[in-house]
């Protein structure tokens, strides 16, 4: 796996360095639109840099090992089934060499072969004299080279969160900066051509200068370029040819047998990872870093066959350190499975974003905790709705939920869902049993002041006060994001939430606004004795579960605000 990081950072670097290279040289090209004298002044300062020895072998250093680095990975591909920005970017790379090969011959081969100084006079001479097919070849290298490597830089950062900051300027300059260098490579052409045909003098003085070729040179130049052409297509060929060969070795030995949900499945011979096999059977699967191993969004559950997997590399354990993922889950990307049967389920939709790849703590995954649970519901909400404009009722609806949600927030809880008049949250997602409980005792007691004052300022639309009940109880449940798409959600299930439910409806049987659970009280270590208990049976338990009926939760003793306690009931 080392060998994998020094492959992805020198294919990086070597990239990094190429793309600067490419904007100095377009910045260069920008001063065209002050003079052509300004573009030479300023090559000045741009080849005191890429044209010194130590400028030059770092530039001819990365672009032969990025180019290599390039086809020994298009080699590694199981499949060449790409996103789209992927195809796009894989097939403006492939374009480069031939779009390119005259532009460098003509400049640094003939720099150094034949002892040209490639000045703009000579560059822009020789391009436009070349006719409207030359200057075409010039403009779309320009625009690929520049495009390749702008979306390169973006699918490097755009999982970082500061990218998303300064997204909006580099976008700015990735599209004025290539415009404002071919405005000036068309302002700059016309007026070299006039001036070729005007003086000839001038014609001869450019050539002198810049030791202009002489045609049979010329035509050496051009034989390179044709050579050069005909090298590149061997190689490439050369790859795709490599590629079939080392299927067929590989097919003649043991299967790896992958299963998906929908009965879905894959299988070929060991080498492709995961995230390639879902790709080779047409099974949509997500990845937005293009399978890069940094974004997690092609992340699965492995059940079957999960002893046969070698243990996750130092880079990818960091990612899914950073997800908090349980340990059945992986990077598709990342893992090689070897011959054997596997089960394999994607956690995110195929149409993942970026977002979805940021991390998230263990039990948005799906884990067992011990947490509080609180559902609240308006007593005789139906009735009073009945004799409202519906304006009125989503109206009054919404001050209450705004209400009873910042009272649960302020007590450190997770505001569930909305549930028709109701609401559920949850408490202890992070903390220990006890804060939690303590937690949403706090909380019934905000919601039950926040209800009162809420009375108050509504009391001239509403001809009877709004009561609620309010249900508390702790025990383990299972706790995770559940449903499908946009509606996705953390939440909790279990017998911990069905008694806590129960216990709300139980409110009107005791004409109280909240009933709590003693077990909750005691991990709370919150003494409720002064309130009457009552003992209910509850489906699933062996035992009477007993509770407490508390008239008014506004009178619950508020916490004592110490530490981090404190700092959450500021907020």
């Amino acid at each position: 796996m080392k060998g994998e990081r020094l492959f992805r950072s020198l294919r990086l670097w070597s990239g990094v360095t190429l793309f600067v290279y490419v904007f100095s040289h377009l910045l260069n090209h920008a001063f065209g639109l002050i003079s052509l004298q300004a573009m030479e002044t300023a090559l000045g300062y741009f080849a005191a840099v890429w044209r010194s020895i130590p400028g030059a072998i770092v530039l001819y250093g990365a672009l032969l090992l990025h180019l290599s680095l390039v086809l020994w990975s298009l080699y590694r591909r199981r499949t060449l089934k790409l996103s789209r920005s992927e195809i796009v970017q894989v097939s403006m790379g492939t374009l480069i060499v031939p779009l390119g090969v005259s532009h460098v011959i003509g400049t640094s081969g003939a720099r150094a072969f034949a002892g040209v100084d490639p000045s703009y006079g000579y560059v822009l001479l020789s391009i436009w004299s070349g006719g409207l097919k030359e200057i075409l070849i010039q403009f779309a290298f320009v625009i690929v080279v520049w495009v390749h490597g702008c979306l390169g830089l973006h699918l490097l950062w755009r999982l970082h969160p500061t990218y998303h900051r300064w997204r909006d300027l580099a976008f700015a300059v990735a599209l004025l900066l290539p415009v404002l260098a071919l405005i000036a490579f068309f302002q700059r052409g016309p007026e070299i051509m006039m001036l070729a045909a005007q003086d000839a003098n001038w014609v001869a003085a450019l050539r002198a200068k810049t030791h202009f070729p002489s045609n049979a040179v010329a035509a050496q130049f051009f034989a390179a370029m044709n050579w050069t052409l005909f090298g590149y297509v061997v190689v490439l060929g050369g790859v795709f040819a490599a590629r079939i060969g080392r299927d067929v070795i590989e097919r003649r030995g043991a299967l790896v047998r992958l299963s998906y949900p929908n009965r879905r499945a894959a299988q070929g011979p060991t080498g492709p990872s995961i995230l390639e096999f879902s790709r080779l059977a047409g099974i949509p699967h997500a990845s937005v870093c293009g399978g890069r191993g940094r974004c997690s969004t092609c992340r699965v559950r492995i059940g079957r066959g999960i002893d046969l997997l070698e243990a996750a590399s130092p880079a990818e354990q960091r990612v899914l350190a950073r997800i908090g993922a349980p340990d059945n889950v992986r990077l598709a990307c990342q893992v090689h499975p070897q011959p054997g049967d596997y089960d394999i389920t994607p956690l995110l939709a195929a149409g993942a974003v970026a977002q979805e790849a940021l991390a998230q703590a263990a039990h948005h995954h799906g884990q067992e905790r011990e947490i509080a649970v609180l559902f609240a519901d308006i007593r005789g909400f139906t009735s009073l709705a009945e004799h409202r404009l519906p304006y009125d009722t989503v109206f009054v609806l919404n001050r209450y939920f705004r209400a009873v949600g910042e009272a649960i927030e302020a007590a450190g809880g997770h505001v569930d869902k909305f549930i028709g008049d109701g609401v559920m949250a949850l408490f202890g997602l992070k903390g220990d049993p006890a804060a939690a409980c303590r937690m949403a005792l706090d909380a019934a007691r905000r919601m039950a002041i926040a209800i009162d004052a809420l009375n108050e300022s509504l009391s001239g639309d509403l001809e009877v006060p709004l009561r609620i009940g309010i249900g508390l109880h702790a025990g383990v449940a299972i706790v995770g994001e559940l449903g499908y798409g946009a509606s996705r959600s953390l939440t909790a299930i279990g017998d911990s939430v069905n008694t806590a439910s129960r216990l709300e409806t139980m409110t009107k049987d005791f004409a109280c606004e909240l009933v709590v659970s003693d077990d909750l009280a005691q991990l709370a270590m919150i003494d409720l004795s002064t309130w009457p208990a009552h003992e209910i049976s509850v489906r699933g338990r062996t035992t009477a579960l007993t509770v407490r009926a508390i008239e008014d939760a506004a009178l619950l003793p508020a916490p004592v605000k110490t530490g981090k306690t404190a700092a959450i009931a500021a907020q």
